[in-house]
């Protein structure tokens, strides 16, 4: 029998994910941080530029200094999110329905990749600069390169999203008045790293940066918009490529 005294058991239903990790940076902190990360990320990928305008730049050069850039970033961001006690969910990066997402990044690719060489050819019939050719640079010449290139993709796609969508999104919308504002920021500092390929190119990217992360806001999740981002790299720097040196 129970005891009268004792309060009846309650079942708790156990928090939302977005309830249990509502901690975030102060105010104050967070425009430290972001400028900090801001005064990283920008002039390293303005002077990048600069870099692959050097001639005979290597794509071992060129891919091997990105893959350990970009891993850079990724790791102070996490140190931002340690410290702040935020989880990897709060950049986007979560297991739940992760093979409908994945899925879900491989069929809205076609309408992606249809979408951007639309918009390509609008900029360059509309007179914007485009280089003559592909950059040589991030052209595989060998299989050793093509198995380079593969694993560049593969870190770009998720670092890049982790940083562009994930982090930079998550504190400009923190700081901002709208989700709108913080969307074509993230896609403006996205496209500035691709000086290289003309204005149609930084033109292009930036759309690109603004479809992804509108996946990312629509599905609060990283996994679809990486997905799109590592087969349009896959693309152009491993699949061609690897099908020029097998002919």
């Amino acid at each position: 029998m129970q005891n009268p005294s004792q309060e009846p058991l309650q079942i708790v239903p156990p928090a939302r994910e977005d309830e249990r990790f509502a901690a975030r940076p102060a105010r104050r902190e967070a425009w430290l941080e972001l400028g900090v990360f801001l005064l990283l990320i920008v002039p390293s990928m303005i002077l990048a530029y600069f870099e692959t305008q050097t001639p005979g730049v290597s794509f071992v050069l060129i891919a091997l200094s990105t893959i350990f850039r970009d891993l850079a970033l990724v790791a102070l961001i996490l140190f931002f999110l340690w410290r702040n006690g935020e989880p990897l969910t709060r950049v986007g990066w979560t297991w739940r329905n992760f093979w409908g997402e994945l899925a879900l990044g491989v069929v809205l690719f076609i309408p992606f990749f249809i979408v951007t060489n639309l918009v390509a050819l609008a900029l360059t019939a509309a007179g914007l600069s485009t280089p003559p050719a592909g950059p040589s640079f991030l052209t595989p010449l060998s299989y050793e390169e093509v198995a380079l290139g593969f694993v560049l993709v593969v870190v770009v796609a998720i670092a890049e999203e982790t940083i562009f969508r994930g982090y930079l999104i998550l504190r400009f919308e923190n700081l901002l008045p709208s989700a709108g504002t913080a969307i074509l920021l993230s896609a403006l500092i996205f496209s500035l790293g691709h000086g290289y390929e003309g204005e149609t190119g930084v033109g292009t990217v930036f759309v690109m940066g603004v479809i992804l992360a509108l996946v990312y806001i629509w599905r609060r999740s990283l996994v679809a918009p990486a997905t799109m981002h590592f087969l349009q790299d896959f693309l152009a720097i491993v699949l061609i490529p690897l099908l020029a040196l097998r002919h």
